[in-house]
């Protein structure tokens, strides 16, 4: 287990550094082929996304590899290594482990607990396959990020509150309307988070979209994008009544709807409940016509506010995930243990047979012929006696597997018995 990993991320790099960095995705081949090219760099992906841009490699040798990754980023960008050595953060082997199952987990993102960070993890490392570059090494150690990424997501609630202006409304439409099937949504003002907002409600179930704008262009190029209906300027209140739910964000300077109009729309609805987002800064919508029955009014601060709650929720979940991170980053490094220190045993034991089978082809020339019987005799005591001398220095190799310098000491055991793995 030789991994580096080196990178940037929102965490220690401003946007407009971050954006120098980023790797498109038609250049990312070249990208991988290129780090490969290296001697020292035997496997490796690179995750770039707006957020983080980062190299992932299993190197020969650990300070060569991180020397050599932090060039192929100078290098490709056509960037100074004294420029970028503020911004780079490096972890090797268990700290790169924990930092891949970390972000895999979306602990390290922006906004803790997002879902996408996953799919972005997963599509570099299929890239860094099919470029030829992610070899057993790689594979086993994604593979797992996979596992304990799913863990987090199945056994705590880290991401089971909405975080975002725009999600926390969607969860609030769910609460009063029970179910968003079939419902209308009246988009007031052509903005991205009006849209952003609209987008979220789409994607649980609304079955219309209406789009009103002071530009009524605008209104219908908005419209389009959700196969909906733009309003023309003059007819709103023509049409607030067929809205379930109201997103509003116009930048208005006095409210475009008071609690007189609200009652009038309620009427006109029969009293069925209606939903107003109001997103604008300084408001659209009156207060006030949160006091008309079945009016439910939430401005962008009572938004927040289910935000800033659902965060603290997140962050108290996060400890948990923390915990699974822990276990499953143990587990990884106690199996890689394993698995790497299987050549040296094949050679120990390997070596020793050797010795064996050319003792027993000298003790026959002195013992003479023997029968079937006694050469089976002879070869299951030597067999025996190998089996009892290798099991003391093969239980010494395993525990030494477990402990900090273990790797150290199996390399010293290694050149005096004179083995090569096999």
């Amino acid at each position: 287990m030789n991994f580096v990993l080196v990178g940037v991320s929102h965490k220690t790099a401003p946007i407009e550094v971050r954006e120098k960095l980023v790797i498109p995705e038609p250049k990312l081949t070249e990208a991988l082929v290129t780090l490969k090219s290296d001697p020292c760099l035997e496997e490796g992906m690179i995750l770039s996304t707006c957020n983080r841009v980062e190299v992932l490699v299993s190197a020969s040798d650990i300070p060569e590899g991180i020397k050599q990754v932090k060039t192929f980023i100078s290098n490709f960008h056509q960037l100074s290594q004294d420029f970028l050595q503020k911004f780079l953060y490096d972890f090797t082997q268990v700290d790169a482990v924990k930092h891949i199952f970390r972000v895999a987990s979306s602990l390290d993102s922006m906004v803790l607990g997002e879902p996408q960070i996953l799919g972005q993890v997963k599509t570099a490392f299929s890239h860094a396959q099919t470029a030829g570059t992610a070899g057993n090494g790689l594979s086993h150690l994604m593979n797992k990020a996979f596992f304990v990424a799913k863990r987090v997501r199945s056994e705590t609630g880290i991401a089971s509150s909405a975080v975002s202006i725009s999600y926390a409304a969607v969860e609030l439409a769910k609460k009063i309307f029970n179910e968003l099937t079939g419902k209308t949504v009246l988009i007031l003002g052509a903005g991205k988070m009006s849209e952003l907002a609209a987008r979220h409600l789409a994607s649980s179930g609304i079955s219309h979209v209406l789009v009103w704008n002071r530009t009524y262009q605008r209104a219908l190029d908005l419209a389009e994008i959700f196969r909906g209906e733009a309003i023309r300027p003059e007819e709103l209140f023509k049409h607030l009544e067929r809205a379930d739910i109201i997103i509003s964000s116009t930048g208005a300077n006095n409210f475009i709807l008071n609690r007189a109009d609200g009652e009038r729309i309620i009427h006109r609805r029969r009293n069925r409940p209606m939903f107003i987002i109001d997103i604008a800064v300084p408001r659209d919508v009156d207060p006030e016509i949160n006091k008309v029955n079945n009016i439910f009014l939430y401005d962008i601060d009572d938004l927040r506010n289910v935000v800033d709650a659902n965060l603290k929720q997140r962050q108290r979940e996060a400890q948990f995930a923390e915990e699974i991170v822990r276990q499953e980053v143990e587990s990884f490094v106690n199996s890689t243990k394993a698995t790497d220190l299987a050549p040296t045993i094949v050679s120990l034991r390997a070596h020793w047979e050797s010795i064996r089978q050319q003792e027993l082809a000298k003790s026959r020339n002195r013992l003479g012929t023997l029968t079937s019987d006694q050469e089976a005799a002879i070869d299951n005591l030597t067999q025996s006696l190998l089996n009892k001398l290798l099991h003391g220095p093969i239980s010494e190799l395993k525990s030494l597997s477990h402990t900090s310098e273990g790797q150290v000491h199996i390399e010293t055991i290694k050149r005096i018995l004179g083995l090569k793995d096999r």
